[in-house]
């Protein structure tokens, strides 16, 4: 649908004299790091298994896993009907599809590998499957889809708590708590859904941005939890940033504040390859951000700041170097988390963000 739609508009285009939205022009990512992008999508296309899924070591988080590497797979350009791994990624969307809930929760609670921490296969899973539902032609397929992800959403409110925010599990089964990492990936994963279409309960992303906001300390870095204390973490406050861009939240006080807080905090720009705890975690969200910022976007955020400010071409030449250097033979990267696949899939789906394929990420 995507090449059909660009190819529909070439003739209007030239003909007119004018050029196509910025939504639909993609930079080319620089050629140096194209053998690198192609072995790590070769890798994941190899280890996806026989059933679609993928996991990490022991079998852990299999609907985090595959939706992660269906992603990196979509952002190749590959879509669920067309493209290089477009058979890896319609195993991927039936694998997730038959574990889903009739509740609306993509995953299963009853299975030992997500009965703790279910909530973030559901957000990674909203995002991943929301990004081929308009591709699908097969109109029972599409019904389908369309069915499941207004269920998720619905489940989504469902699971948040009190304060907007969310947690490992449904909030009604824990307490009413909260925390930060599991409350982004709901947001995008919404965010994504209503890009596609997907009607989102009232309220949901806003009540999960105000707490966002709720938890931001005053230097401007965003705490594990609300009620919690405790310093600001860098990698929460990467991901707050994408957060508020994905919700259309580009000038707000908190977003110049938490990227001065991870500006500060992260000053290598990932130079050196690495950020410390939860790495491949805050380089996929800080990734994101930066790349929103492209190369004038600190000026305009901070007018009276033009020479310390962050650069998307900085950022993608130190911490694209450095991952092809730290490359496996093989293709994947080990990481320092749950394994090469998430490490893997993460690595990749920043490292293509130039292409400008799905709309969650573009500018």
């Amino acid at each position: 649908m995507r090449k059909s739609l660009l190819l529909s508009l070439l003739p209007l285009t030239i003909t007119l004299g004018i050029s196509l939205p910025a939504a639909l022009r993609a930079e080319e990512v620089p050629v140096e790091y194209r053998p690198t992008i192609d072995k790590g999508l070769e890798w994941l296309a190899r280890n996806q298994l026989r059933d679609g899924r993928w996991e990490a070591p022991g079998g852990q988080s299999p609907i985090v896993m595959t939706s992660l590497g269906g992603m990196a797979m979509l952002m190749e350009g590959s879509t669920i009907r067309e493209g290089k791994y477009h058979d890896n990624i319609r195993r991927a969307v039936d694998w997730l599809m038959a574990h889903s809930m009739p509740n609306g929760l993509i995953g299963n609670p009853s299975s030992p590998y997500e009965s703790s921490a279910y909530m973030y296969g559901h957000g990674f899973g909203m995002l991943f499957l929301s990004s081929v539902v308009g591709e699908e032609e097969d109109e029972e397929r599409r019904r389908k889809l369309v069915e499941l992800l207004e269920k998720a959403t619905k489940f989504s409110r469902y699971a948040q708590s009190s304060r907007g925010g969310w947690i490992y599990t449904s909030a009604k089964d824990a307490g009413d708590r909260d925390e930060g990492s599991v409350t982004v990936t709901q947001m995008q994963g919404l965010r994504a859904a209503r890009n596609a279409g997907i009607v989102v309960p009232a309220d949901t992303i806003k009540d999960g941005l105000k707490y966002l906001h709720d938890a931001t300390n005053s230097d401007g870095g965003v705490r594990y939890q609300v009620d919690g204390g405790g310093e600001g973490s860098p990698a929460l406050t990467s991901a707050a940033i994408a957060c508020g861009f994905s919700s259309g939240d580009y000038e707000s006080p908190y977003v110049k504040k938490w990227f001065k807080f991870c500006r500060n905090r992260l000053r290598s720009s990932f130079g050196d390859g690495r950020t410390g705890n939860h790495d491949e975690y805050t380089y996929y969200y800080y990734g994101q951000a930066i790349y929103m910022l492209g190369e004038d976007g600190w000026s305009k955020l901070f007018p009276e700041d033009k020479v310390s400010g962050l650069k998307w071409s900085n950022f993608r030449k130190a911490s694209f170097d450095a991952l092809m250097k730290s490359q496996g033979s093989d293709g994947s990267w080990f990481g320092t988390q749950v394994g090469p696949v998430f490490a893997t899939a993460i690595h990749l789906s920043i490292m293509q963000l130039d292409k400008a394929v799905l709309p969650i990420y573009q500018r």
